[in-house]
């Protein structure tokens, strides 16, 4: 995922807009009790592969690489694919050292695992050469690595670094639409409504809670409502069959 653009950017922080996408029938009080009932039914449901890996060792190297391989790809594929990677090469240096067709192969059969295994190579070439082989802690400098997005910068400075910041992936975009807390058509606009909106103390663990809510319940078609913890207090903003 590519970080905006400048006119996208600017778009974002229009106030007229911004506006409109928080004025949606869900009150910050309400999310925040939301979320505390999903964090009581999460131990239920399998983490993300990215978020197993955290809990095995919070390296910020790590998790970065492991938020490339997930994208596109199904935890089921992008964990096992981590495991073999990291068992061949756990620092940039020794990543770099593996070269291009060998992390192709460990990474197999991920989404795109020929173009992941050169940007992986690449993100190394530039860690080691302008960051003395450092993960940046920091936003803007994790977006000057080629083929880090938003979505994989918010991950690693949540998870890999504890830092206050919103990962907004499709599952996080649609559900905070559809719980009705806000009103955005694009996941980058769900990220700024929800810095605005959402308090500070719930922005590290979102991403993790609603993905895996999103994978195991509140599915893109014909969710399950029937089995939802928080039915009661969703709005079903564009739900039209469910089960």
């Amino acid at each position: 995922m590519s970080s905006p653009s400048p006119r996208l950017a600017s778009d974002l922080r229009a106030p007229r807009w911004l506006a409109a996408a928080v004025r949606a029938p869900m009150s910050a009080a309400t999310m925040g009790h939301v979320i505390r009932i999903l964090e009581r039914s999460a131990p239920q449901w399998r983490p993300t592969a990215v978020a197993e890996v955290a809990a095995r060792r919070r390296d910020p190297f790590q998790i970065l690489i492991a938020c490339l391989l997930s994208l596109r790809t199904q935890d089921t594929t992008t964990g096992p694919a981590a495991d073999r990677l990291f068992r061949l090469a756990e620092t940039p240096e020794a990543m770099q050292r593996l070269g291009t067709r060998r992390i192709a192969r460990a990474i197999y059969p991920v989404s795109f695992y020929r173009t992941k295994a050169r940007v992986i190579r690449g993100i190394c070439r530039e860690l080691l050469r302008r960051f003395d082989g450092h993960v940046p802690d920091d936003l803007d400098a994790l977006l000057t690595l080629k083929g880090v997005g938003r979505k994989t910068a918010n991950l690693v400075v949540t998870v890999g670094f504890g830092k206050p910041g919103i990962c907004v992936d499709t599952h996080v975009h649609r559900i905070a639409n559809r719980l009705g807390f806000v009103r955005t058509r694009r996941p980058e606009a769900t990220e700024l409504a929800l810095r605005t909106k959402l308090p500070r103390r719930f922005w590290v663990e979102l991403n993790d809670l609603l993905v895996t809510f999103g994978q195991h319940v509140c599915r893109p078609l014909s969710p399950r409502c029937s089995l939802c913890p928080v039915a009661r207090r969703c709005s079903r903003i564009g739900v039209g069959r469910s089960r």
